[in-house]
């Protein structure tokens, strides 16, 4: 991990409030997506997962096979809180690197952590979330479709994410989503990439 984007920054960008990519809920293309699931063992990972709202939104939904990670101590001893009664029931809980999972995953949902790592982990990333999906596992979520200064959030553009992923993922779907919240309207694709 970059020296700055490491556990330290990102336990005191919560400890100070300081959250901005934080909605207070699902958001809704994933919403969207969710509710159209059948199979409720599904084993699914949420890397970055903040507040948990995915989570907690699967959890309601009846979802049995949950793995949340992140790297900020803050942000999952909110969870284990928030969620306590799923934890080990559902839902299991990790405080830590993204990058040390060895587990393997049906699907992946992605919401603001692509754009919390710093540029030089993106083929990093993409490496490993090839590595951690079962023959045919999906990559579902949001990338923003903008740049931005400084970061993070750290942007990009569709042809970027296209080069980024076409050699490990098929990409079944990247648009401009239709559905996104308000304030990022027009910002954000969805995409649907299936492990090749």
């Amino acid at each position: 991990m970059s020296i700055l984007l490491n556990k330290d920054y990102w336990n005191d960008r919560y400890l100070h409030h300081q959250t901005g990519w934080d909605l207070g809920v699902i958001s809704t293309p994933l919403k969207e997506y969710i509710d159209q699931l059948k199979d409720k063992n599904t084993a699914i990972l949420i890397p970055g997962c903040g507040n948990g709202y995915e989570a907690q939104y699967l959890l309601q939904k009846g979802f049995l096979n949950i793995t949340l990670v992140d790297i900020a101590p803050l942000a999952t001893d909110a969870i284990k809180e928030k969620l306590a009664q799923y934890i080990n029931n559902g839902l299991q809980l990790i405080t830590g690197d993204f990058f040390a999972l060895t587990s393997s995953y049906d699907l992946i949902l992605e919401q603001t952590f692509f754009c919390a790592l710093d540029l030089s982990l993106r083929t990093a990333y993409a490496n490993q979330m090839h590595a951690l999906l079962k023959p045919n596992g999906k990559l579902v979520g949001l990338l923003f479709n903008r740049n931005f200064e400084g970061g993070p959030p750290f942007g990009g553009k569709e042809a970027e994410y296209q080069s980024l992923f076409e050699k490990k993922f098929h990409i079944q779907v990247m648009h401009k989503a239709y559905n996104s919240i308000e304030p990022r309207a027009g910002t954000e694709l969805f995409i649907i990439l299936q492990k090749k």
